[in-house]
């Protein structure tokens, strides 16, 4: 049987999805970017939670504009250099920036989303939050709808599905993406790393990219994670066997596998100076998407497009 309860911690006010025969727990902050807070799975005689979190809501609020853990990349992911992108022929420029001319990470990483539905039998535990952008910031006038749907099925497998709805009379520029951080407490560099991947996206010095794609197959098989030092994106390969990424603890014998939908084209790889924990990222297109079109959608007039993925989490 799952269940569904909401609890207050930290200063947090927190929805959490149990399965009450194993334990495994996913936690939920709605009022922050319906942020990812807790992913914890049975390990020996506890629980082990996967997910780099806030220790508390001062902490969020001193450290999120820096590394955005868990939020949600929406209208658009990574960075646009100088705000500015053109749509339609005119030119717009973001005014949400975290510093002068750095827009990042979209617009609703620290919106307050509403619970709009939750559900749970034996089946699992569904929680869906929304949030309505009104088209507030002038370099992004479009109106769209959001929604976020966490799903805790058995296996301690976490599926998170995202609907976008243009409410806008016009076609809109789109990207869609997650940020989670994980950590199982073992320092990064003794961890290791596989994806399917055969291309990485050439950056420039500024990690914007070029426009040219690289051949690549590094992480095609486990490799240690020591001394490596990762801010890049990958083009996923589809016709690999899932799971496309493999995150494995060798000391605290845990895998973390990811099934990105083919919606997510890009895996993108991010590891923090402090080496602690490990960004990895589903996203539908590259950094600065908006100008080079790598991945852009447009979203026409009244439609919606979904976007799914799924991460399993098991101690072996």
């Amino acid at each position: 049987m799952f269940s569904i309860h909401t609890f207050n911690q930290a200063g947090f006010e927190i929805i959490a999805l149990t399965d009450e025969k194993t334990g495994t727990q996913v936690e939920i902050i709605p009022a922050h970017g319906a942020l990812l807070h807790a992913f914890k799975i049975p390990h020996n005689s506890g629980l082990l939670n996967i997910i780099d979190s806030y220790s508390s809501l001062q902490d969020y609020r001193t450290n999120q504009p820096e590394y955005f853990k868990s939020a949600k990349l929406s209208p658009f992911a990574c960075r646009i250099p100088i705000g500015k992108y053109s749509w339609k022929e005119q030119e717009y420029t973001i005014s949400k920036t975290v510093s002068p001319g750095s827009a990042i990470h979209g617009l609703l990483y620290d919106a307050a989303f509403t619970v709009t539905g939750q559900h749970a039998d034996k089946n699992g535990a569904v929680l869906t939050l929304s949030y309505e952008y009104k088209g507030q910031d002038a370099g992004y006038p479009f109106p769209y709808n959001c929604e976020v749907q966490y799903s805790l099925q058995p296996g301690s497998q976490l599926s998170i599905n995202t609907i976008i709805s243009n409410l806008s009379g016009k076609e809109i520029p789109l990207m869609d993406g997650w940020h989670p951080y994980f950590s199982t407490g073992t320092p990064v560099d003794e961890l290791e790393l596989q994806f399917a991947s055969t291309q990485i996206v050439e950056f420039n010095a500024q990690l914007v990219p070029t426009g040219k794609v690289l051949p690549f197959n590094k992480f095609a098989s486990l490799t240690s994670l020591s001394d490596q030092f990762l801010d890049n994106s990958f083009m996923l390969d589809f016709t690999q066997h899932a799971p496309l990424c493999l995150l494995r603890d060798p000391h605290k014998q845990v895998d973390i596998t990811f099934y990105p939908g083919t919606c997510y084209p890009i895996l993108q790889i991010y590891i923090p100076p402090l080496r602690n924990s490990i960004a990895i990222e589903n996203l539908t297109g590259a950094p600065n998407a908006f100008n080079n079109g790598m991945g852009l959608i447009t979203l026409p007039a009244g439609e919606s497009r979904e976007f799914s993925t799924a991460i399993i989490a098991t101690a072996w």
